[in-house]
């Protein structure tokens, strides 16, 4: 348990490499004959699931310090694949894994056995591939191959499905088009698209990426990709630098297609004193007020939004409630339990989360075994009155191993 008490923070820290492009380099790579190299730092719990399911096609993975080495193309292919608590690592290899005669199951741990996954079956099927769930839910078997064609593909609830789809058809020689009427986080399509045109791949995106076109080849370059800095894991230092600061952090690119690079817009409308740099953003304090924000896009800023909007005077209105239930926890529920045990009052109203901003007080809230309410219950102890004890705090490793760590360096008063 890690407990945290009111206090100020300053100084610098670089945000941790994005889980979500280095799962997506990962798998680019294991379908490329030969070595590319992914730079990073220290992978977290969801980068090595990705690892793993890699190495389940045959990729050998080789680690260095600033590095994974994936060389890509090494059958034969392991008959299951442990996609551990990943949702992005086990929807997008599912796809991926359908490119081969081989049937591979893909089996999930903790939350995630209980997530579904049936927005998988009938586009796989529509591809000639064989595929069955557990009444909706993991563990998934595949068996492909996987054809070039036109297929839709329900996208309402979760992008990431649409993402492996997109990534195992640039490797089938032939056109594809995908339809995603309704898409949802069209951000995290756009991360893809653009990691996929730097390989080589032709892609066409139309109708706000609800139609894609891929003209398929089965040969593509190693590379070496640089993993951006996270602004999933930035967003938490965001909310605690405009409510604690001030804090610079580097290592993230302002021009990002991340989804969550829209934490920036949170802080900027709530008051908060901000200044873009090089690769880096600076972050001080100031009056802070209630805010509107449309979270449809990007729903795993709710955590860091609800810390925020805690430290604002008045209501805050985050719209996008729908996007929450499935994820490591059911966060509408948790995000109001676990902030209203430190005081602060949350409804939901149709489709928007109210958070009236007001003094916190320490509490022992429990994380849920969910990452990102671990950090923003940190984050919102920054300001309250008295010791917030956090249960669970071990789940940060699927994201951002080292937050703790990097808060104390900053100076949170951390036990």
């Amino acid at each position: 348990m890690k407990s945290v008490s009111k206090g100020t923070i300053s100084g610098e820290l670089k945000a941790p490499p994005s889980k979500s492009m280095a799962q997506r380099a990962v798998a680019a790579a294991s379908l490329i004959n030969g070595t590319s190299h992914i730079l990073m730092g220290t992978p977290c719990d969801d980068i090595e699931s990705s690892l793993r399911a890699a190495t389940a096609l045959g990729a050998h993975i080789v680690r260095q310090m600033d590095r994974v080495l994936v060389t890509g193309k090494a059958y034969p292919l392991q008959p299951a694949m442990d996609c551990g608590e990943a949702g992005l690592c086990l929807r997008m290899f599912s796809a991926i894994a359908a490119l081969f005669e081989q049937e591979i199951e893909l089996r999930a741990r903790g939350s995630l056995s209980r997530r579904p996954v049936d927005m998988l079956m009938d586009p796989l099927a529509q591809l000639k591939v064989h595929c069955q769930t557990t009444n909706g839910v993991p563990p998934v078997l595949v068996q492909g191959p996987l054809h070039s064609g036109a297929v839709t593909v329900d996208a309402t609830e979760s992008s990431q499905f649409l993402t492996g789809l997109l990534i195992a058809l640039a490797n089938v020689e032939g056109q594809s088009v995908i339809l995603a009427p309704g898409l949802k986080s069209k951000p995290y399509v756009q991360m893809t698209v653009d990691l996929l045109r730097q390989l080589g791949a032709h892609i066409d995106t139309r109708n706000a990426l609800e139609e894609i076109h891929i003209r398929g080849k089965k040969d593509y370059a190693p590379f070496t990709y640089d993993v951006p800095g996270d602004w999933s894991g930035a967003s938490f230092l965001l909310a605690a630098a405009a409510i604690a600061g001030p804090l610079t952090i580097t290592g993230v690119d302002l021009h990002s297609s991340q989804a969550d690079k829209k934490m920036v817009d949170a802080v900027i409308a709530a008051g908060a004193d901000v200044t873009p740099l090089d690769n880096a953003i600076k972050v001080a304090p100031a009056p802070l007020s209630a805010f509107e924000f449309d979270a449809t896009h990007c729903p795993d800023l709710f955590p860091p939004l609800a810390a925020l909007a805690a430290n604002c005077n008045g209501v805050t209105r985050i719209a996008g409630v729908h996007r929450l239930a499935n994820k490591e926890s059911n966060r509408e529920k948790v995000i109001i339990s676990e902030f209203g045990k430190i005081g602060i009052s949350i409804s939901v109203v149709n489709d928007v989360m109210h958070i009236t901003g007001g003094a916190a007080k320490g509490a022992t809230v429990d994380s849920h075994n969910d990452h990102r309410i671990a950090m923003a219950m940190a984050v919102a102890a920054l300001t309250a009155e008295g010791w917030v004890h956090i249960e669970r705090d071990e789940s940060i490793c699927k994201s951002y191993p080292d937050f703790f760590l990097d808060m104390e360096k900053v100076g949170a008063k951390i036990q």
